[in-house]
């Protein structure tokens, strides 16, 4: 079997920046353990494949221990491939998910995400995710996959030194941190090590919860991000009747072709 196989780096203006996820462009779906044994030897935090669905495609996402629900960053870099490498002639793409109808398209600044906006309910203190987190948050929130910790300086959130151990039982996909930045109207770290990922360069996804919670807090639309990561990455998104749109460019670090 031979598999096309690129490398990108999403959310990132050159290499060696922002996310990298690996894309894979498929004729027909591999067997699920196939596609978990490729993420899992790619060992990125990401490994997207999708098919053609008639005009449109459908896409999955790969961690190197699980599948999961939803991604960005690799979403943006699938649609990298396509409009770089695959000859998509299209201004827009549209992924079937198991997250629903997401929606990709070239903009001036570079690529758009349209996904639908997360709904966040606010939980009480919860000590066991103070000490996992190793501090203690103003706000906890929880998403449809992912917890929200609210710090109340950029400086707390790249500070933070989690016992990946102890967050990894805290469920849930993932837990986000966040305050407003210095330099922006918010910054982000994201952290899933029950998902095989302790930290997460850029994660496109978290900003569906984000951007909803800092566009009330700021009264403000559109909003500047950033995610302090080690690699980090810049983002630009938007509320749009009940989607959040993100906004952000790729480059392709690699090409090739997997053997097995």
């Amino acid at each position: 079997m031979k598999t096309k196989i690129y490398q990108v780096d999403a959310f990132a203006e050159q290499v060696f920046s922002g996310n990298p996820a690996a894309v894979c462009p498929l004729g027909s779906w591999l067997p699920d353990e196939m596609m978990q044994h490729i993420a899992a030897e790619n060992n990125l935090a990401e490994t997207a494949f999708f098919v053609p669905l008639g005009d449109d495609f459908h896409i999955r996402w790969f961690t190197p221990a699980v599948e999961v629900d939803l991604c960005g960053h690799a979403t943006l870099a699938a649609a990298h491939v396509l409009f770089e490498h695959e000859q998509y002639a299209r201004k827009q793409i549209r992924f079937q998910s198991r997250s629903g109808w997401l929606e990709v398209s070239k903009t001036a600044g570079g690529l758009t995400l349209d996904f639908p906006a997360d709904e966040l309910q606010q939980l009480t203190p919860d000590p066991a995710m103070n000490k996992a987190i190793g501090a203690v948050p103003l706000e906890i929130w929880k998403g449809k996959t992912d917890y929200m910790l609210v710090f109340e300086n950029q400086e707390q959130v790249e500070k933070l030194l989690p016992d990946f151990r102890l967050l990894a039982k805290s469920g849930g996909r993932g837990i986000i941190v966040t305050a407003p930045g210095r330099d922006c109207d918010f910054v982000s770290r994201f952290f899933a090590p029950q998902a095989g990922i302790d930290e997460d360069p850029v994660t496109g996804s978290a900003h569906t919860s984000l951007t909803p919670y800092w566009a009330v807090r700021l009264k403000k639309n559109p909003l500047r991000a950033m995610q302090v990561s080690r690699r980090g990455g810049k983002l630009l998104c938007s509320m749009n009747a009940g989607r959040v749109l993100i906004e952000g460019k790729a480059i392709t670090y690699l090409k090739g072709t997997i053997t097995t």
